[in-house]
């Protein structure tokens, strides 16, 4: 299972003002009991021109270039992070193993 991030990568889920999407997306999985692997893409939504060459794989998952992405191990893609706390939350890990 890999998660796809921005840089932020987990850093956002326990900031006391502004929780970061991805960070909070990683820290559902993290309740749920997941272990996953994070890959970190570029650039950041606010400055959209640092993306540029750097989300390619995002696109050819999903069709656009936000993150989180979470790609299961049967390779189905969960895409935002709402979807991938209901996800997380739905399918928690089994005995710790994932």
């Amino acid at each position: 299972m890999k998660l796809y991030t921005c840089p932020a990568q987990k850093h956002g889920a326990t900031a006391p003002v502004i929780k970061h999407p991805c960070g909070v997306a990683a820290k559902a999985l993290d309740e749920a009991g997941w272990e996953y692997d994070i890959e970190v893409v570029g650039g950041f939504k606010a400055l959209g021109f640092t993306r540029r060459g750097r989300r390619g794989k995002i696109r050819e998952l999903t069709g656009q270039e936000d993150v989180p992405v979470l790609v299961l191990d049967d390779d189905s893609v969960v895409t935002g992070t709402r979807a991938i706390i209901d996800w997380a939350r739905a399918n928690p890990a089994a005995d710790g193993a994932a």
